[in-house]
Formats: structure tokens, C-alpha cells, sequence
């Protein structure tokens, strides 16, 4: 539904409240002819009802309060293409990497088969400084965005984003590098399935001292309600950790962190986990100090962690679970891989499908 908001570009003659008045517990705005109408402010709004009729009337009613037009079935929203089938959504970025393309003059370029080279290494100091910076700060906001349907691209575009101040040469290569990957995948997106559940689980991992400036580590996850993705993240930890175990013990607290805020989303909007969440991780050491009361001296420093965990695995919240680290499937979150690893773990996620250009 599109307001069309005419009232932006005139002078007013109601009296609008942007708060309730004093007194009034209903926040409302009072027309020149005498009317009161009432207004609902909210930050997001989600129907739950599937019902083609509620839908309808629920136009109806908002199109009688002010002039609006039906836009009818969701296809576009914010560069975001969305296309429907039995099978489910499928959501992908295609006309906003083409038009990116074009603007940096890379319409033509050669494909790459991963986002990011294995063996690249970006500091602070790598090669000359560049004399213009606008067109880095712009590529990166661009991949930014385009990694709501693009997850597995997150781990790159965390690297890039840190050298938003002073962008050097080998950093805009490294921008170069992802363009090309999606120049050859630019049809691939984000599928969510319409006959998955609705259980959700998570995966968590970390990068032990990955970073070669500071050796801070890479926390990386990813939620799937079912079979679907739904939030993802890959970051660098504000503290240098001391051990892998370490490492890992704070990425799984921001993953709980996440965790429980998602079940409480999910609550509200009508789907309940009575049980506890899967958690999978790949550090035997951090899963076996959640489950222990008893700090040892090694492990004092991350109490606070520790104690932040445990409290959800007693409360029933969230179940740790191990996962091999060949099978992690959400390695890609945390580090570079070559082409072969690189597909193996987009087939095991099940994050992409492609659409025929």
C-alpha cells in the first residue's frame, strides 16, 4: 500500500500532536472540520493472520482514513526483487549488482569464483593511500546492502568495512575482487522455503586471532528457522582473546545474546519453542565449561561469559551441541576458503539459488 503523502508538500491547518496530550492516553490529531481521528504510531508492524479477507478489509479500512493505492502482490521493495512459487520466496539483488557494476565501469569484468582470495592478508599499511575515498565509502555501503540476500558474503565485507578512515589501493582491490564474484553470480539469491518448519536453530563459530594487525578474533553466525536463514553475522571481537576456547566462549555468548531475543520475537508474533534451542559449535572445551559450575584459573577472565551462557543452558533456553569442524557449516562466516571449500559449505548451508538471468 503507497500514502500518498501530498500533505509533506502544504501548509497545515489541523492541529497535529505528535505526542498525547496531557491527560489523553490515546495519541490522536484533530481535523479543521471538527473530526478526531486516532493515530497508531509503531516502529515495525507484522500481520500474522493469513486471511485474504481480514487482508482486504484492512485495505479498506486504511484506504477510508487516507488516500492510498494498492500496489497489489509484493515483486520490489528497496532494490530487494521478490518472486513467489509453491516452493517459497525467493528474494535476490540482481538489478541493484547490475546497476552497481555499471557505476564503477564493470559491466565487462572478468568473474571471480570466491569474494575474497585465501591468501590475501589487508592491514593498515598495505600500499598507497587513496587520493579519493568517496568511491570506497560508496562500494562498501553498496555491499553492505547487498548482503541481505548475499550472507555468505559477510566475512569479506566485514574486512573492508574497517578501513572505511583510510582506504588504501590493496583495499579497493580487495572491493574490486567481490564485485567480480558477483558479477558472475548475480542472479543467485535468497531462498526461503514455504514448507519448512518453523524450529529454529543456530550455528556459532570463531577465528582464533585472525586478524593480522591486532590477532582479534572473528565471531561468525547464522539462525535458520527451519530450513531458512533468517539472521547472520560475521565481526571482529572488541577484545584480543588468549585461547581458541576463549574465542569461542564469546562468540557463543553474542550468539545466545541473539538467540534470545529471536525466540522472543518469534513469541510474539505467534510461534512458540517450548524447548530449548539448538546450539552447534565446533569447541569441545567452551561446550564442557558451560555445562561446569567450577572456574578454573584458565578461565577466570571469561567468567562473565561463562556465567551469562550457563545461565540459558540451566534455564532451558539453549541446548550446546558439537559439530565437527569439517562439518561447521557456517566456517564461511569466519575465514577465507578456497573455490572447493568455498562451494561445499554454500551447498551445505542451503543459502542460494540462482534464477535463470
Amino acid at each position: 500500500m503507497d500514502v500518498k503523502n501530498t500533505f509533506l508538500n502544504r501548509d497545515l491547518n489541523e492541529e497535529v500532536y505528535m505526542e498525547p496530550p496531557r491527560g489523553s492516553s490515546i495519541p490522536f490529531s484533530k481535523t479543521e472540520h471538527g473530526t478526531i481521528l486516532r493515530l497508531l504510531y509503531v516502529d515495525d508492524m507484522i500481520i500474522t493472520r493469513d486471511d485474504t479477507v481480514d487482508i482486504f478489509s484492512l485495505k479498506q479500512f486504511l484506504s477510508r482514513q487516507c488516500e492510498m493505492k494498492d500496489l497489489g502482490f509484493l515483486n520490489y521493495f528497496l532494490s530487494l526483487e521478490i518472486s513467489h512459487d509453491p516452493s517459497g520466496n525467493f528474494l535476490s539483488q540482481a538489478k541493484y549488482t547490475s546497476d552497481l557494476l555499471a557505476h564503477v565501469g564493470l559491466t565487462n569484468c572478468k568473474t571471480a569464483s570466491t569474494p575474497i582470495d585465501p591468501q590475501t592478508r589487508l592491514t593498515l599499511l598495505d600500499g598507497h593511500v587513496l587520493s579519493n575515498a568517496t568511491l570506497y565509502h560508496q562500494l562498501v555501503s553498496s555491499v553492505v546492502y547487498l548482503m541481505v540476500t548475499r550472507p555468505h558474503i559477510a566475512y569479506v565485507v566485514h574486512i573492508v568495512s574497517q578501513f572505511m578512515v583510510v582506504p588504501h589501493f590493496p583495499h579497493y582491490d580487495a572491493l574490486v575482487c567481490i564485485l567480480c564474484y558477483l558479477k558472475g553470480t548475480m542472479f543467485h539469491g535468497l531462498h526461503n522455503s514455504a514448507h519448512s518448519s518453523v524450529q529454529l536453530h543456530t550455528f556459532s563459530d570463531a577465528n582464533w586471532a585472525g586478524d593480522p594487525t591486532d590477532r582479534r578474533s572473528t565471531t561468525g553466525f547464522c539462525f535458520f528457522l527451519g530450513d531458512s536463514p533468517i539472521a547472520w553475522r560475521s565481526k571482529k571481537q572488541t577484545l584480543t582473546a588468549r585461547s581458541s576456547t576463549e574465542t569461542e566462549y564469546r562468540a557463543l555468548a553474542d550468539t545466545t545474546q541473539e538467540l534470545v531475543w529471536l525466540r522472543w520475537l518469534l513469541s510474539d508474533i505467534g510461534i512458540s519453542h517450548p524447548t530449548a534451542t539448538n546450539l552447534y559449535c565446533d569447541n569441545q572445551s567452551a561446550i564442557k565449561i558451560a555445562h561446569n559450575d567450577v572456574f578454573h584459573d584458565r578461565t577466570k577472565h571469561i567468567e562473565i561469559d561463562c556465567h551469562f551462557i550457563r545461565q540459558h543452558v540451566t534455564s532451558g533456553t539453549v541446548r550446546l551441541l558439537f559439530v565437527t569442524s569439517a562439518n561447521q557449516t557456517i566456517d564461511i562466516f569466519t575465514k577465507a576458503h578456497p573455490p572447493r571449500r568455498f562451494s561445499d559449505l554454500l551447498s551445505k548451508l542451503k543459502l542460494l539459488y540462482a534464477l535463470p538471468p
